[in-house]
Formats: structure tokens, C-alpha cells, sequence
């Protein structure tokens, strides 16, 4: 079937793709978001596999590892790209809705290990510090906007209420 193949003989590499195409579409479905982006991604592996066959050696290893090769290095290749970037930035917010709720509703549920009791031990400007920075997420600037205070400061009372909070769980 390989000398087949380096012929040119379609019906081999037909064979070939009906053999190994959904091993190598699992392979690729682990690093792409769905199923339209790992069957394009199959594609453009057999594509490379078929214009770089004569590069396929016997002697080095297996076909099934070389193809295999091809594929993870096409998916990682594809999440890298321009395209797949482009394409999570375009996708609908329907599909989406729902785990926008869930985290959401997550980052006020805290509560569920006693955190809050802890944080009202600290000064009022500390717990606010904390509650924006780690379960709302904003980011250092953010806070420091938020509160019209200075970076510097930010950084500084987050490390406070942070030493505060560990005296605090001791």
C-alpha cells in the first residue's frame, strides 16, 4: 500500500483515509473547539499527508505515528492560527448564555467555605479590595479605577489584606 501510495494510486490513499481518518480525528478533537474545526483540520492533514508521502520513511517508524504526528502538529498548528482566533471571537452568544450564567453565579458563590465570615474580619476598604480583585475578577488597574486610588496603593493594601487574611485561616 505504501509504494501504492507514492504512486499516486488514489485508491490506496482512499483506503488509507477510511482506515485511519476517525483515529485522527479523535487525536485532533482534543485540541479544537468543534466538530467543524477538527473535520476541516482532517482534511488539511490528508492533505499534507498525500503532498508529503515520498517524505514518509519506513525505516524511522510507523505510518500510524507519522500521520499521527501530522495531525496533532496540524490541530496545534490550527488553534494557533489567525483563523481560530477569529473564529472564537465571532462565535454566537446563545451557544454561550448558558455558561455565561454559570460563571457568573459562580464568582458569588464564595460564600460556601466560610470566606465571607473571614473577609468581614478585615477593615472595610480591605474587603473590598479583595472581593474586587479575586472573585470579581478585575485586574490590579481595574481596581485601582474602580476605587480612584492609586496602582501603588492597590498593590500595597491587596498584599496587607492578603497577610491579614492569613493570620486570619491560621
Amino acid at each position: 500500500m505504501i509504494h501504492s501510495i507514492r504512486q499516486g494510486d488514489q485508491q490506496a490513499f482512499s483506503y488509507l483515509y477510511d482506515k485511519y481518518s476517525n483515529a485522527l480525528l479523535g487525536v485532533i478533537n482534543t485540541y479544537t473547539e468543534s466538530q467543524e474545526e477538527a473535520e476541516d483540520v482532517l482534511q488539511t492533514c490528508f492533505v499534507k499527508i498525500w503532498n508529503n508521502f515520498g517524505q514518509y520513511s519506513e525505516d524511522k517508524g510507523r505510518l500510524y505515528t507519522w500521520m499521527l504526528n501530522i495531525a496533532r502538529n496540524s490541530a496545534i498548528d490550527y488553534t494557533r492560527s489567525k483563523g481560530s482566533k477569529n473564529n472564537k471571537k465571532n462565535q454566537s452568544i446563545d451557544g454561550n448564555m448558558y455558561e455565561l450564567n454559570k460563571n457568573y453565579n459562580h464568582s458569588e458563590n464564595y460564600d460556601h467555605i466560610g470566606l465571607n465570615t473571614i473577609l468581614q474580619k478585615l477593615k472595610e476598604e480591605h474587603q473590598e479590595i479583595i472581593k474586587l480583585a479575586y472573585f470579581e475578577g478585575f485586574t490590579h488597574e481595574e481596581v485601582s479605577k474602580q476605587l480612584n486610588m492609586p496602582l501603588g496603593t492597590v498593590k500595597t493594601k491587596i498584599r496587607q489584606a492578603i497577610l491579614n487574611l492569613r493570620e486570619l485561616i491560621k
